[in-house]
């Protein structure tokens, strides 16, 4: 496992850090530290296309496909300094980091001509159609059917907990399209134009007064035949090869962003007095550590380099950031006191640490929750009998 950086690649770090810093003290100085997705969310697809003008988009990539071809230690590197400049999340981090890798993989050239120099250039934003109202970590229970018909499939159903569908352009969607089909069988894998008669958006406020989430509603919603990734009936084998993408180098980014809160925190607890509590100090020390942890786990999962094998550390990691930092926003919490509980505006405009322990209440649930990170665990990693399910 690969734990420090050699001199080349720390000159590619200080090239990437005069860049962001420069863009974050400069033209896009207005959207430094934003904490929610949706905020300035026009502004930040500018910032999407700044990005991609200067070939930092996507730079794992192919260059043939507006990436830099670059090294796993450098795309480390870069979601490193990417938070540590304090630039917000990306609002197409769905089509970087998801969508085109799996079309990379998994798409025709054709398909790889059509989707990916857009999703590149910022200019096309994805959202991800997965969860819907009786399938949430369970994907393999969709509902969502597809039928084809006259060279278009035709859609109906409903997703939900659709981040930013309200301000992307396509949504890929895992369909139903053989009838009577259970579990991951029958399911097809589409890429879809959001801007349609039968789509409709509605958006879920959330407990800190955000809007990232959304229903997404599907009335014989089309799209071409052709744009179906794989064939007829691997939507389950796409969706899997997707999510093994969300486990890749953004996870050290998201760790520096981490880093932030907790660094945050601390300045705090010195503010407001609570660094000369012991149990605070304790529960402090308990984060610090659990962070180092969880970044030497994400090298050690990154470096694996045997792919025919189960990843122990990629099944383990989802669960442990999330609740790590779950506590981390109770710890947040302690530390401010009544202070944390009082919004800056009217309409729930939270502080920092406020809005940290509101949203990491859904850490341990998006993205499967922490009994189905168990489940993961423990019929993958460790090999036990397959927990009993309705479909069986």
């Amino acid at each position: 496992m690969k734990l420090g950086f050699s001199a080349e690649e720390e000159l590619f770090r200080q090239e990437c850090a005069e860049w962001l810093q420069g863009q974050m003290a400069g033209e896009f100085r207005d959207i430094k530290g934003i904490s929610t997705l949706t905020a300035k969310a026009e502004r930040r697809k500018e910032w999407e296309q700044q990005l991609a003008a200067h070939k930092w988009s996507c730079i794992g990539w192919p260059s043939e496909w507006g990436g830099r071809d670059a090294t796993l230690a450098q795309q480390v590197i870069f979601a490193e300094e990417y938070a540590r400049a304090g630039v917000p999340g990306r609002v197409n981090h769905i089509g970087i980091e998801l969508a085109g890798p799996t079309i990379l993989a998994f798409g025709t050239e054709e398909q790889k001509q059509r989707f990916l120099p857009g999703i590149a250039a910022g200019q096309t934003i994805f959202c991800q159609g997965f969860s819907e109202p009786g399938a949430g970590s369970d994907l393999a229970s969709v509902r969502t059917k597809g039928r084809l018909e006259n060279g278009e499939w035709v859609v109906n159903g409903q997703k939900i907990w659709t981040s930013l569908a309200h301000i992307s352009d396509w949504i890929f969607v895992v369909t139903r399209t053989e009838e009577g089909s259970k579990g991951p069988k029958g399911l097809t894998f589409l890429m879809m134009e959001l801007d349609q008669p039968g789509i409709e958006v509605r958006g879920i406020k959330q407990i800190n007064g955000d809007a990232e989430f959304n229903e997404t509603f599907f009335t014989d919603a089309r799209c071409a035949a052709d744009s179906m990734i794989g064939g007829v009936g691997e939507g389950w084998k796409i969706a899997m090869g997707l999510l093994a993408f969300e486990r890749g180098v953004s996870t050290l980014g998201q760790q520096m962003a981490f880093r932030n809160e907790l660094d945050e925190i601390i300045a705090a607890a010195k503010e407001t007095g609570a660094a000369r509590n012991p149990l605070i100090r304790q529960r402090i020390a308990k984060a610090e550590i659990g962070l180092r942890l969880m970044r030497y786990g994400a090298l050690r999962m990154l470096s694996n380099t045997d792919h025919s094998k189960i990843d122990g550390a990629a099944l383990t990691y989802k669960i442990q950031w999330a609740t790590w930092r779950r506590s981390l926003g109770e710890l947040a919490m302690d530390v401010l006191g009544q202070a944390g509980e009082l919004a800056e505006g009217a309409d729930y405009e939270w502080p920092v640490l406020s809005n940290l322990f509101l949203y990491s209440r859904a850490d341990t649930i998006y993205g499967g929750t922490n009994q189905i990170q168990r489940n993961l665990i423990a019929e993958r990693g460790l090999g036990l009998p397959r927990e009993p399910r309705g479909d069986a």
